[in-house]
């Protein structure tokens, strides 16, 4: 009997920990008894931290919620909220759905479960799978067009060659030439656009020793008026993945930040861990979050939707193939970078999962 009790628990706690949805158990005096990964995730705070806390210490409540819940322990019915906002220990404002649900008493103990969604968690999630299914759309786009371009291109350029033969003196090979090198110039721009075509060599990497790379090679040739902040958490597995591809990726969008800085300002580094978090349509049980942020003048609103695009740029001298080319890397190891702007803080974030997905 005792075997199919610890099996019924382990079976209850596999589901608790594998929810989306964040679980916070309360007991009468609103004292958190439990709360699951999910939860923890989503307030940035461990159940240790968390246990026999307080609610109001973890949430920044009203009193009427508190008194809905109270109100809901005493009457022994359940209610739901929609489209709540709080804001947590972080300071962190988060719109979300809830449930609370009564349980039944025990040793003349009360308890409330709280089921809590996070709908701005659902937002995002639709905002990635516009963004890739967009990208998926323009990079179908760009092939076909590749395609039409190189076959005349490639005759352009052949034409050109064996009229450079014919030709009777050199002062007519100039023009010749000029077809030859910009026949040349639009093939390697069409190959840029279409992005990199290399398979991840995928190795056992620390993400630390890839941004530290990446910080110091930037350091050595941009202005001394840049300075570099650290915010790393040590404590980040190992993982598999190409550390080249992710240099460049990271290469890519801090050079974006120092350009974006015009010789002056600060650039932060920071890498953290996020427990079952969905990327695109995909749910991973654990996923590497570095965000790579700049106090320049940010993003122009109108662009914020498609700096991932080729060709996409705000600079004058840009190529608008950088961050294109960052995603793309990313993309090939089941990642994404997002962007948020506002004058004074651009933050690019990069997530990747951390279980091997090559297992």
């Amino acid at each position: 009997m005792s075997e199919i009790v610890a099996q019924t628990e382990e079976t209850l706690n596999t589901i608790l920990d594998n929810l989306s949805t964040a679980v916070i158990l309360l007991n009468e005096d609103l004292c958190i008894e439990f709360i699951n990964p999910a939860c923890e995730n989503l307030f940035q705070i461990s159940y240790k931290r968390a246990h026999q806390q307080i609610l109001s210490n973890i949430l920044f409540v009203n009193d009427e919620f508190a008194y809905r819940l109270k109100h809901c322990l005493k009457t022994e019915h359940p209610f739901s909220e929609h489209e709540v906002t709080i804001r947590t220990c972080n300071a962190d404002s988060l719109t979300i759905n809830y449930t609370a649900t009564p349980l039944s008493q025990t040793e003349n103990k009360r308890y409330l479960l709280l089921e809590i969604n996070h709908l701005d968690r659902h937002l995002r999630i639709a905002r990635e799978e516009k963004l890739l299914n967009e990208q998926n759309a323009t990079k179908n786009l760009i092939r076909g067009m590749a395609h039409e371009i190189k076959n005349p291109l490639g005759g352009l350029r052949g034409a050109a060659q064996l009229l450079e033969r014919e030709l009777p003196g050199d002062n007519l090979k100039e023009y010749t030439q000029i077809i030859i090198g910009e026949a040349d110039r639009l093939q390697n721009l069409v190959d840029r656009m279409l992005g990199p075509k290399i398979i991840p060599q995928k190795q056992e990497i620390n993400i630390h020793q890839v941004m530290e790379h990446v910080r110091q090679l930037v350091q050595a040739e941009c202005d001394k008026g840049i300075h570099f902040n650290l915010d790393y958490d040590p404590s980040l597995p190992y993982f598999s993945a190409d550390p080249d591809l992710l240099i460049q990726a990271v290469l890519n969008i801090t050079r974006n930040a120092i350009s974006a800085l015009e010789g002056h300002g600060e650039i932060t580094y920071k890498t953290r861990h996020i427990r079952h978090f969905t990327i695109g349509h995909k749910h991973h049980r654990l996923v590497l979050q570095i965000d790579i942020i700049d106090n320049g003048h940010g993003i122009p609103e109108e662009l914020i939707d498609q700096i991932f695009y080729p060709m996409v740029t705000g600079r004058a001298d840009g190529t608008g193939l950088g961050l294109s080319i960052a995603q793309s890397l990313i993309n090939q190891h089941d990642g994404l970078i997002e962007c948020d702007s506002q004058p004074g803080q651009t933050i690019f974030t990069i997530y990747l999962p951390l279980e091997n997905t090559d297992a």
